[in-house]
Formats: C-alpha cells, sequence, structure tokens
C-alpha cells in the first residue's frame, strides 16, 4: 500500500485490475457515523471505529458476490454443522438447505464481508443485523440465527417456492415480487443454481419437493426486472 490513507475501496478496486488473491498488511475497521451509517476502512478516522479484522493475515478474495476480505484460514465444511441444524430445525428449515446457502454465500467464512457490506456466514447486511437483533454478526451462531429466521420469512411471504425465496435472498424481496419470477441478474440466476446445486449433494441427490422445477428449468423462470 502506497499511501497510509489509501481507503479499503481502493484496495479492492487493485484487487479487480490484478484478478487475484491479494494480501494486505493492515487492519480493517467498522465505523458508524452520528446518523448511523457503517462504513468500512484500513484507517480510523474517528473514535466511533473499532478493529473489525486484525492486521494477520488479512485478504481480498474473488468470489461469486463481489470481492472480500477476511482473515486468511481453512475451515472445514462440517464446523458449523451443529449450529446449522439446531438453528434450522428451530425455525423448520432443511439444515441442508441452509449449510448450501452459507457455502454459496461465505463458503463457511465467518469474517467474510461483501464489496456490498454483508457480513459474516449468511452474509447479512448491517440493516437486516439490527432488525433481527443480532448485535455481533461475525459470531457463528448469531448469524445463522439471525439468517435462518430472514430465510424462514421470506419462504413464508413467497408461499414456500424455494426458487423464489432464494432469489429474494439474494437479490431483495421486493424486486422478486415485483417480477414474480427469478429476475434477471445473473448473480442471482447463478446464485439460486450453485445453492439448489449444493443442496441436491447435501441430500445425497435428493432434493425437497419445492425445489424440484428449478434445479431442471431454472431458465425458463427468469425474467427482466
Amino acid at each position: 500500500m502506497r499511501q497510509a490513507n489509501r481507503s479499503i475501496g481502493v484496495i479492492v478496486a487493485v484487487a479487480v485490475l490484478c484478478l487475484c488473491h491479494v494480501r494486505v498488511n493492515a487492519a480493517i475497521y467498522k465505523c458508524v457515523d452520528r446518523l448511523g451509517a457503517v462504513s468500512f476502512t484500513n484507517v480510523p478516522a474517528s473514535q466511533s471505529c473499532r478493529v473489525l479484522v486484525e492486521e494477520s493475515k488479512l485478504s481480498f478474495t474473488n468470489t461469486n458476490s463481489g470481492f472480500r476480505f477476511s482473515e486468511h484460514f481453512s475451515v472445514d465444511s462440517d464446523t458449523y454443522d451443529q449450529h446449522i441444524k439446531i438453528i434450522s430445525l428451530r425455525y423448520g428449515v432443511d439444515p441442508h438447505l441452509i449449510k448450501a446457502m452459507i457455502r454459496t454465500e461465505s463458503d463457511f467464512d465467518r469474517n467474510a464481508i461483501s464489496r456490498h457490506g454483508a457480513q459474516g456466514l449468511m452474509q447479512l447486511m448491517p440493516g437486516t443485523a439490527r432488525d433481527l437483533n443480532v448485535i455481533n454478526p461475525f459470531d457463528p451462531r448469531e448469524n445463522i440465527d439471525g439468517g435462518v429466521r430472514y430465510f424462514r420469512a421470506i419462504l413464508d411471504s413467497f408461499d414456500g417456492n424455494l426458487p423464489l425465496s432464494l432469489a429474494a435472498y439474494n437479490a431483495g424481496p421486493n424486486l422478486v415480487k415485483r417480477c414474480q419470477r427469478i429476475p434477471a441478474i445473473p448473480e442471482t440466476v447463478d446464485y439460486v443454481k450453485r445453492v439448489l446445486s449444493y443442496y441436491k449433494g447435501y441430500r445425497g441427490g435428493k432434493i425437497d419437493r419445492i425445489s424440484m422445477p428449478s434445479v431442471i428449468r431454472v431458465r425458463e423462470m427468469v425474467t427482466e426486472n
């Protein structure tokens, strides 16, 4: 990093140009201004900023949902199985489905932050996390609980239609309700396909009734937003 005050956005831009995995030796801070707006930076500008990710082994990774930064560490895909099972059953959602969502959202990286600011395993936006009373979105249990509760509400609002519910989790419920189909957003179409593919794999090749149509005909459900 050439300047001490270079923002995290510039670092991300450099990562995009390089199209590679980049390591940055600087801590990441989360700052909240007087109006409650949240920002992330490597240069804290006020006392409201707190360390979000320590300096050690900070990295950027290019993912399906954009660049995210996190502490660089490997985690087994079954690390959070106990949390996933307990919380999913609490809200009446298949644990295999939630695990497939987490794999797609963050690849089991509890410290993941997207370029849009979505946080943790299930990539909760800060406003959504506050609405769900998630105090620490980087705590695996809190994040999964909030994410599953949110997805349960989406499922209910779409009458259990799994493809539309997954699209709503990714692109937002309001957009999907206006479309009444999966929006023609490449990221959203790919997200639904990937989750359903992982879900089918976790279930040993079997998939719930409500998701069957989209496994075969996801692109037929796409419409312009």
